[in-house]
């Protein structure tokens, strides 16, 4: 099969396609065959060296996956050849390929009315998501970073579904953006300090870290809770949250059940080839993306 490896750490040059065997599923797990995978902040992370949970090159990237089944391995209940399904890998085997194989635990059945465009674009950001604002409470305040970025996109919306109050920040362009997902209020953190507009925030999702971990807790309740993507140091606060996501088909069923139903839109920015993978990373890597990016396995 084709994938897309690397040899080394480093910038987005380093990706390249090569021929490597069809995985074979282990017990526990179902082999499918990819229909799109998508582009996460952590795989250039991963890909750059910031980020080494993979250990040491050569891997293949790709958190996400939507594709149809076509093996499985022993022990397997749930799901059979040809069903058409979508998960978050956590591989050294990601879904930058043609084939990928995944713990059934993982994987969720996607739905008809779902695309594989844009199953694939869910698992990583919806879960991510879905997870960050689980325990929110109708009428809680909730101030998201990155609020239309791809986790902060879907963010906005699982937490109005829970009846809180959103503030997202954002560049003005995205605005109108995040109004139509339901925010009740933006700001344009490159205009406004955000800590100068915003009080009593009884959650915050920080998306971004750097001094948004300190000046976010400016703004949040004493009994607040920040939620933390990026791994910032608080100095013990014992407020502070570091959220990692978890693959779950369970939380993917949900997700995907509501995107499905129209409850929740799914932003797809853009849709390229895994022969434009070195492209869609800067894309993702420039930090204006609004949504996800999304590959498709290549078509010669």
């Amino acid at each position: 099969m084709r994938a897309i490896t690397q040899n080394t750490v480093g910038g987005p040059d380093v990706l390249e396609t090569a021929d490597l065997p069809i995985p074979v599923p282990a017990p526990g797990e179902v082999l499918i065959r990819i229909a799109a995978t998508a582009v996460n902040p952590a795989d250039w992370k991963l890909r750059s060296g910031a980020v080494t949970r993979l250990g040491p090159p050569p891997f293949t990237l790709g958190l996400d996956v939507s594709g149809t089944v076509v093996d499985t391995g022993a022990d397997v209940t749930g799901f059979a050849v040809g069903d058409e399904v979508f998960a978050l890998v956590l591989s050294r085997r990601g879904g930058y390929a043609e084939y990928v194989t995944a713990p059934v635990a993982a994987v969720a059945a996607k739905p008809a009315a779902l695309d594989h465009v844009r199953a694939a674009a869910l698992p990583t950001a919806g879960l991510t998501a879905w997870q960050a604002v689980a325990d929110l409470r109708a009428g809680q305040r909730v101030l998201i970073h990155a609020a239309a970025g791809g986790v902060g996109h879907l963010a906005v919306q699982f937490a109005k579904l829970r009846g809180a109050y959103v503030i997202g920040t954002a560049r003005a362009a995205n605005h109108e953006f995040l109004r139509e997902l339901g925010a009740d209020e933006v700001i344009d953190y490159s205009a406004v300090d955000f800590t100068e507009v915003v009080r009593d925030v009884d959650v915050v999702l920080d998306l971004i870290g750097g001094d948004y971990a300190a000046r976010s807790l400016r703004v949040l309740r004493a009994d607040g809770r920040y939620v933390d993507a990026q791994g910032e140091d608080t100095d013990g606060d014992p407020r502070y949250h570091r959220l990692y996501v978890s693959p779950s088909g369970t939380d993917l069923a949900e997700i995907g059940a509501l995107a499905a139903a129209g409850r929740v839109q799914v932003r797809v920015e853009r849709v390229m080839s895994l022969a434009e993978v070195a492209l869609a990373h800067e894309l993702s890597e420039s930090g204006r993306v609004r949504g996800k990016i999304v590959l498709t396995p290549w078509t010669d």
